[in-house]
């Protein structure tokens, strides 16, 4: 099973939040960007993070696919 995070990318679209923007928002390094636009895994805390700082839930930004 892969994480995919689509649904972050369109929400950061509507937002109209650039990924910069997102990652000096969050209190995350341009690493952690770095694997979301590769469909990489990230910790938890930065999971939280970027809901904390976008005021949505996990189901809002990734989603589990086979």
């Amino acid at each position: 099973m892969a994480v995919c995070y689509d649904k972050l990318m369109h929400l950061l679209i509507d937002r109209r939040i650039s990924h910069p923007e997102l990652a000096e928002k969050a209190g995350f390094s341009g690493n952690v960007m770095t694997k979301i636009r590769r469909n990489q895994g990230i910790s938890l805390e930065s999971i939280e993070k970027i809901c904390r700082a976008l005021d949505c839930t996990v189901d809002d930004i990734l989603e589990f696919i086979d």
